[in-house]
């Protein structure tokens, strides 16, 4: 079985996010997306774990209407969320999470998707080298970033997947300002 793993802290859940869920989605070589909800992020500033809790269940709800839209589109592929990261000791690093899901999962074929705003500071995660080699990785593009140079220097598969120019920091940092997000929030 074929399975995107897309991780991410989801701080808020947003459209971006959506667009990037239906697109994986919607591919014929894709059986499962996996959301991979993250307790903190070491290159972040830290989350509350009451945060972590609240966003793994809000994460699980969209992630089942996701699911629900797939069936009625007649797709095969199955949507999971995930909270191993909730139960490994921190701190918390793509490959180590990534090495624990294969060794449990030995049939399965593990596919990383990310953004290319994340593939420019690959080079900062914590045993990069042996995560470009040892897992496939599809790139979805992210504005002001040139995705088909990023992916041709580390070797990884840029997707086609549409853009969406709206981060969870601009969602928060505008919130916080006294701005309606709610348009962007899923």
């Amino acid at each position: 079985m074929r399975v995107a793993l897309y991780f991410g802290s989801f701080n808020p859940m947003h459209t971006g996010h959506l667009a990037i869920c239906q697109y994986i989605t919607g591919r014929e070589d894709i059986d499962e997306l996996r959301l991979v909800v993250s307790p903190a992020n070491p290159l972040k500033d830290v989350l509350n774990e009451k945060n972590g809790n609240q966003r793994l269940n809000h994460v699980k709800e969209v992630a089942a209407k996701i699911e629900c839209q797939v069936r009625q589109n007649g797709s095969r592929c199955k949507i999971n969320v995930s909270d191993i990261e909730f139960h490994l000791p921190k701190p918390l690093y793509t490959i180590n999470t990534l090495r624990i899901i294969s060794s449990g999962e030995p049939g399965n074929t593990f596919i990383l998707i990310m953004g290319a705003d994340n593939l420019s500071i690959i080079e900062k995660w914590h045993k990069w080298e042996e995560l470009l080699n040892e897992y496939e990785i599809w790139v979805y593009p992210r504005d002001g970033f040139d995705l088909i140079s990023l992916c041709d220097k580390y070797k990884v598969i840029p997707i086609d997947a549409p853009m969406i120019d709206i981060s969870s920091t601009q969602i928060r940092e505008e919130e916080l300002s006294g701005n309606d997000m709610s348009a962007y929030r899923v």
